[in-house]
């Protein structure tokens, strides 16, 4: 109970500490950061909505509403999927990659001074090692439900 517990207010309080530091210095919240990040790592700079969805986890009407208002800002852009034309892909844009660049190094000081430096290497290792045992157990549910 004690380890259950302690993860959930930890987890909880690092997520929103992480997102107050982006919000602070960058206007940009930690849903908004991760979405930036996915798209800026595929070749393209875009991602079907779908699968977006599915790596920020998050349900495909939150991430709609969310994409929404980050193309407002523009930050990102819809377009029609040439492969099928029915699925619908977000785009980075140029300015969404200038907030990236600006705020990334934010966010590698907060995630260091909030999680990396408070741990030794072991112990990085070994929660790498916890959430990626979890994660697997969790797609692997997922897939079979």
């Amino acid at each position: 109970m004690r380890a259950w517990r302690v993860y959930v207010d930890g987890s909880q309080r690092l997520m929103g500490v992480l997102n107050k530091d982006l919000q602070d210095a960058h206007d940009l919240t930690m849903a908004e950061y991760r979405i930036l990040v996915m798209l800026s790592e595929s070749p393209d700079g875009s991602r079907r909505m779908s699968e977006l969805a599915d790596g920020v986890l998050s349900s495909r009407s939150r991430l709609t509403h969310q994409i929404r208002r980050m193309e407002a800002d523009g930050m990102v852009e819809r377009n029609t999927c040439v492969d099928d034309g029915r699925g619908v892909l977000a785009v980075i844009t140029d300015e969404g990659r200038r907030r990236l660049d600006e705020a990334a190094p934010t966010h590698l000081v907060s995630v260091r001074a909030h999680l990396v430096d408070l741990l030794t290497p072991k112990e990085l290792s070994v929660l790498g090692d916890i959430f990626e045992k979890v994660d697997e157990a969790m797609g692997t549910s997922l897939d079979k439900g």
